[in-house]
């Protein structure tokens, strides 16, 4: 995480209320790092944390199984789906 946070590209603007901006001035200066720092680092946990069930997700080894039987089953022909995702849409 700390390559990704270090590697600067881009900026982002923030508008907070004085009582906010001195509140993350004073928590950033309790972690030893400048408002950027203490931002960015806990931007990038929430971020992580709030995505975390879309990119991992746990199975026992029953379920495991399951699942990998399931990706390994032959693809069943779908006319209508087929049909759906041939004819043109109402915005095409």
């Amino acid at each position: 995480m700390t390559s990704l946070i270090q590697s600067k590209s881009t900026r982002i603007d923030v508008r907070a209320s004085v009582a906010v901006k001195q509140l993350l001035q004073e928590a950033a200066r309790a972690c030893h790092k400048n408002v950027s720092e203490f931002l960015l680092e806990a931007g990038v946990m929430a971020a992580n944390q709030a995505l975390a069930d879309r990119r991992h997700f746990g199975l026992n080894k029953a379920q495991w199984e399951m699942f990998q039987q399931t990706l390994d089953r032959p693809v069943k022909s779908k006319p209508r789906v087929k049909k759906l995702l041939t004819q043109p849409g109402v915005l095409d």
